[in-house]
């Protein structure tokens, strides 16, 4: 009897496998083979309910379909800005313990701006000199990249990619293989010597196609057609101060990026930064950067970073209402279904673990905003300085007070204070008690508040959040909603609002379920889980913690 219950048991043990071999059932490895980091610049959440009905099935649709989306995901810190975005998201903490303050930051001793990752002790790995000097050398702590080297011994693959130094550089890390960007002078993408000493062979090969001019031997036209548009702005308005001062579909690339010389006819490679044709030159290396680099392809977890950020020019020059904006969205999603669609086919959905966020948002054109009767504007800053310098001089006596000011931070000149025998911290609060009696200013805050004091939640705690006594300025401006810095560009992101820090979040493959998240995830968060994900220790400075939904 014993006998024919092994036998039976046998055959149903053979028939259930057999029946899971028919279905093409697939049990997933314990840890991802490759984990791919998607960063859009200037995505807002509510881009994704406004263009759904003209996204295609295997782009954005596919991830949120098959994934989990998060939906109500955002940054907890003041400068919504690309650069501290992304040591955020590789760093699991804030721009207060990563130093990325802000993309550029000034140095009162210096009389300079610097830029979060420009390096002079490095030399450029391929493409322009001036174009090279970049390293992760302000970044303070480890990354997600970081910790996923040592964790494996240095067996992991860990690359960032982006159009912009700092949008691979921070997401990768110290320690990574390499990070890749877009030199503008040649139309090429280029290293440094902090990761490698020259370009790989394949790199090389990949750069002598010249994708570069044949993209910007181009026509961009709409997608669609234009009266599709419907939830945009009309694509001829006001508003928008667009691309060489054009603002209507076609764009001729070619002459558009062509200098007018007869005999020296040169082309502006930059030009490629401000149109969606550097969104698939970007997908285009990241798939030979896959293919080539053989992620994936073992036991070991490897890890990219890609940025796309296009949408980032497009967003300052023409708004987020824009018929352009929205057909740089349509066209990035396009390219986001040929990139799922290699990877799926390459390396299996259950094999790979893929998140898609955004750097920051974007306001709405201040213009738009009051011609619609809501409250709206742009904080002329310059004025309000020249104001506030001839005020100081009438308190405290002529003297040059301000050393400088950027990012809605006034510096003060400390060496001037202290040699008049003045207190700094009743300078500052007397500094933000005059700033905030201007037009468009909500609040203004001395440094020394935000320095002494711990808070936990509002406007404040983000501005915290953002504060570096190193970095950061004395006087901290915080505006009201829908009020831009006024500058060259139509509109900008920068806030505590919720149209800057309000991003999806979206998770796919892997172990991952179809569902979606309403709670609050800050994204401060995703560095912990990634690293509970794949069971190696979170970054060294990380303050985040693993999101519960993704380990049922």
């Amino acid at each position: 009897m014993n006998r024919i219950k092994q036998i039976t048991g046998l055959f149903i043990l053979l028939f259930i496998f057999q029946q899971a071999n028919s279905q093409g059932a697939y049990i997933p490895p314990e840890r991802p083979k490759l984990v791919i980091g998607i960063v859009v610049e200037q995505l807002r959440y509510d881009f994704i309910d406004k263009y759904w009905n003209m996204l295609s099935e295997g782009g954005l649709k596919k991830l949120i379909n098959e994934g989990t989306f998060c939906k109500n995901a955002s940054y907890d810190f003041f400068l919504t800005q690309s650069a501290p975005a992304h040591a955020t998201l590789a760093t699991g903490t804030v721009p207060r313990h990563h130093g990325i303050v802000a993309d550029n930051w000034y140095v009162p001793l210096k009389e300079e701006i610097i830029y979060c990752t420009s390096d002079n002790s490095v030399d450029p790995a391929g493409g322009s000199f001036e174009r090279g000097l970049h390293s992760p050398v302000h970044l303070l702590p480890s990354t997600f990249g970081d910790e996923l080297k040592l964790a494996t011994g240095g067996k992991a693959k860990v690359f960032g990619l982006g159009f912009k130094e700092h949008t691979a550089i921070l997401a990768s890390g110290h320690s990574a293989d390499a990070a890749y960007w877009y030199d503008n002078i040649t139309g090429t993408w280029m290293s440094s010597t902090h990761y490698i000493d020259s370009l790989p062979g394949w790199l090389n090969d990949f750069n002598s196609m010249k994708l570069a001019d044949t993209y910007l031997d181009g026509i961009w036209n709409p997608l669609l057609p234009v009266e599709e548009y419907s939830n945009c702005l009309p694509d001829t308005n006001k508003y928008e101060s667009g691309i060489e001062g054009r603002s209507v579909f076609p764009y001729d690339l070619k002459k558009m990026s062509t200098s007018s010389g007869i005999f020296n006819r040169k082309k502006d490679y930059s030009f490629l930064e401000k149109v969606p044709a550097s969104d698939t030159y970007t997908a285009d290396l990241a798939i030979r950067l896959i293919e080539e680099e053989k992620l994936g392809e073992d036991e070991v977890t490897d890890f990219i970073s890609i940025t796309f950020s296009a949408t980032d020019n497009i967003g300052h020059n023409f708004g987020p209402s824009a018929v352009e904006m929205a057909d740089a969205i349509l066209r990035l999603d396009r390219d986001l279904e040929h990139f799922l669609s290699y990877i799926n086919e390459k390396l299996g959905k259950k094999n790979v673990l893929i998140y898609l966020t955004s750097g920051h948002g974007l306001a709405e054109i201040p213009d738009v905003m009051t011609d619609n009767k809501i409250p709206a504007g742009y904080f002329k800053h310059n004025q309000a300085l020249a104001l506030l310098r001839s005020y100081l001089n009438v308190i405290y006596g002529q003297g040059n007070w301000i050393k400088g000011y950027y990012e809605k931070q006034v510096y003060l000149n400390h060496t001037l204070i202290e040699d008049s025998g003045l207190k700094l911290s009743d300078i500052q609060l007397t500094v933000a008690r005059f700033l905030t009696q201007f037009t468009g200013v909500s609040t203004a805050v001395a440094g020394t508040v935000l320095a002494d004091n711990e808070f936990t939640r509002g406007h404040f705690a983000k501005m915290r959040n953002s504060f570096d006594p190193l970095r950061s300025g004395d006087v901290i401006i915080n505006l009201k909603p829908a009020w831009v810095e006024n500058d060259l560009r139509v509109t900008n992101h920068n806030s505590v609002y919720e149209y800057d820090s309000h991003v999806p979040l979206i998770w796919y493959g892997w172990t991952v379920n179809r569902s979606s998240i309403t709670r609050k995830v800050n994204m401060n968060d995703l560095a912990a889980t990634l690293s509970a994900l794949c069971r190696v220790p979170f970054p060294n400075a990380c303050t985040g913690e693993p999101m519960t939904e993704l380990f049922r």
